[in-house]
């Protein structure tokens, strides 16, 4: 049975984990990503380093390298740390019980630190040589030690039934050492090197036959470098020649419900995480949260280096800049149901249900700064003189024409600017095509009549206006064909009162939002757009009657659907 708490109530809880918790780890839904950061020394160095594993407190690293003072051409290293917030020490390598004259590579820590997963390098060079003691091709390696400060003792292979007479390579470990993924050319697959998993049923019991991951996943060329997600329903790989890709090596991922659920289809990251080069050996690290991966070429400290991308959770819902109790009735609003715009915790992409796990995450940004990188374009119209608007985010300088006056005082969000009706407008450059995908526009506004334009863009239909014959709040952003033509709302907003406006395009449904309320929506096939400049405070081509007559606040655009 469910419990069913009001609002009240979690508000309160709301505040209380605002203070208790802000001290733990970032989870989040969404892929928004920064800026990719080389990860400097000691991780990266002038020869090449790839494959990392961290230890989910962040604690302790292993990664593969070709740095001086190894066993072997490719050997595993070790980098520990006090803090997570602390720089990493001195790499140091794993010793001559782990490396060998062999290619020791894919390091795969458990999540207490104390067991490593292993095995040797892809063979992309002629005559490397095998490691000793194994059952076939290249195997799959384990090796333990008992606490943190001891050293690691001597590995272990995983056998004949894990192992094959073929190469068996790139462990990974799930966070509850139940499953062990890893990529394999053995018979029984679908391309040249496929996706494989086994099981067993506790830490003591033995591997269970290796499982392929099915043609859904594989493809016919080689997929590897395998990263898992804590709660085991997010799966990174590496895919050489796949369909969709941007470079010679791509990263790709995999959702699924559940662990009983089959992984849906793979998709491509996509820019900015790849590019027409080699980006690989993804490892998605919660405690981030961020992706680290390895790229080849770009301006780094040798021919492989690790980068790192954070992530940013999407936690001001509404996009009104803030995140505080609007946000949190928006999330209550949808408790355990499946909301994706709620769905935050736990890493990366949520778990289906809106529920305590996202609540904390919400708390910890409790009135801290929004950083929202879907935010393209804001003007505060805060100014108090002059006839340049500025962008709050971006360098989107827009002009303010005929004679609107400033209101330092009069505004809903600080200053607003008031139109005449006449001749009064903003001019703003382009800064998105509304035919390219997801985008909403957020404004508020006080007063108006019926046929004036509040958002038009330079050369096609009103993105926002009024309509001309009952003042009710519509949009002629439409797609093509029988279903296109004007969005007409309900709701009438020239009543005198301010009242934030928005249209919101999720890429199948165009919204008409008052008051962060859907006042209608409907479906389209695509918009039609040019991606021209826009006019703020009247409606295109600007003939009489189209000028907006009355106060315009804030205006906001984010390449994302802001759900109301």
């Amino acid at each position: 049975m469910k419990t069913k708490l009001s609002k009240k109530t979690v508000l309160v809880l709301f505040v209380i984990l605002s203070i208790f918790l802000l001290g733990n780890p970032v989870t989040m839904a969404e892929f928004i990503f920064g800026d990719a950061v080389n990860m400097d020394s000691p991780l990266n160095s002038a020869s090449d380093d790839a494959f990392i594993s961290i230890t989910p407190d962040g604690l302790t690293a292993c990664f593969s390298s070709t740095r001086p003072g190894g066993y072997g051409s490719d050997d595993i290293w070790m980098v520990t740390r006090s803090a997570k917030d602390e720089p990493w020490g001195q790499a140091v390598n794993l010793g001559e019980s782990v490396n060998t004259s062999a290619s020791e590579a894919y390091p795969s820590l458990s999540s207490d630190g104390l067991t490593l997963f292993f095995s040797e390098m892809l063979n992309t060079t002629v005559n490397k040589p095998i490691r000793a003691g194994g059952v076939g091709g290249r195997d799959l390696w384990m090796v333990t030690r008992p606490n943190a400060d001891s050293d690691w003792g001597i590995p272990t292979n995983l056998g004949p039934v894990v192992n094959s007479t073929s190469d068996d390579l790139g462990p990974c470990i799930s966070s509850d050492g139940m499953s062990l993924y890893f990529f394999s050319n053995r018979p029984g697959g679908s391309g040249l090197e496929d996706i494989w998993v086994t099981t067993r049923p506790s830490i003591s019991s033995p591997w269970e036959e290796p499982v392929n991951l099915g043609p859904n996943v594989n493809d016919y060329d080689l997929d590897g470098d395998i990263s898992l997600s804590p709660d085991e329903l997010t799966l990174f790989f590496v895919s050489w020649g796949r369909s969709g890709s941007l470079g010679r090596l791509d990263i790709w991922f995999m959702t699924r419900a559940s662990e009983a659920d089959p992984w849906d289809q793979p998709q491509n990251m996509g820019m900015p995480v790849n590019t027409s080069g080699t980006e690989g050996a993804p490892f998605f690290y919660a405690g981030g949260p961020s992706l680290i991966f390895t790229a080849y070429a770009r301006p780094g400290h040798g021919g492989f280096d690790f980068w790192e991308m954070p992530i940013t959770p999407i936690v001001d819902f509404d996009g009104d800049g803030k995140v505080d109790s609007a946000d949190v009735c928006k999330l209550i609003d949808h408790w355990q149901t499946d909301y994706p715009a709620c769905d935050i915790a736990p890493a990366p992409f949520g778990d289906g249900i809106v529920d305590i796990k996202d609540l904390k995450v919400l708390a910890e940004h409790l009135l801290h700064e929004v950083d929202d990188p879907t935010l393209i374009a804001h003007w505060p119209l805060d100014e108090t003189e002059g006839a340049i608007v500025a962008d709050a985010v971006a360098g989107n300088q827009a002009y303010a024409l005929g004679d609107p006056l400033w209101q330092p005082e009069g505004g809903q969000v600080g200053g607003a600017l008031l139109f005449d009706g006449v001749d009064d407008f903003v001019s703003a450059p382009a800064v998105l095509n509304p035919s390219d995908g997801p985008f909403s526009v957020l404004v508020w506004v006080q007063g108006g009549a019926p046929g004036q334009g509040i958002i038009s863009e330079n050369g096609r239909p009103n993105w926002l206006s009024l309509d001309p014959l009952t003042g009710h709040l519509m949009t002629e952003l439409t797609g093509s064909g029988r279903a296109g033509g004007p969005l007409l709302s309900p709701a009438i907003i020239d009543d005198g009162n301010w009242h934030r406006v928005g249209f919101v395009w999720d890429g199948l449904n165009r919204i008409l939002c008052v008051d962060d309320g859907i006042v209608t929506q409907d479906t389209q096939d695509g918009l039609e757009s040019l991606g021209n400049g826009l006019y703020i405070g009247c409606g295109d081509p600007m003939q009489p009657g189209t000028f907006f007559s009355g106060l315009i606040d804030d205006v906001r655009i984010y390449t994302r659907a802001v759900k109301p």
